[in-house]
């Protein structure tokens, strides 16, 4: 397969979805790892956006502070007091 139709397939994927199964099967594994459309559900548990996982965090994105929301998604608890 010609170089730029590699790196075209790489890119698209609505491109690569209309590539014959031979072809797919044929692409050379792209230099930045899987497209995301295709990482399974084991794949997506590992990513922490390259940081590792802190165990004690809990239900917190890690902020500091009063309880405020974060980016409206996950809301930061503080600790408890004891």
């Amino acid at each position: 397969m010609d170089t730029d139709l590699i790196i075209r397939a790489w890119k698209d994927p609505e491109f690569r979805a209309r590539l014959s199964a031979e072809q797919r099967a044929s692409l050379p594994d792209s230099p930045s790892g899987k497209p995301m459309t295709e990482l399974d559900d084991a794949d997506l548990q590992e990513i922490t956006g390259g940081l590792l996982p802190k165990k004690d965090l809990g239900p917190s994105t890690g902020c500091t502070g009063p309880v405020r929301a974060t980016c409206g998604i996950v809301m930061c608890i503080p600790p408890p007091l004891y």
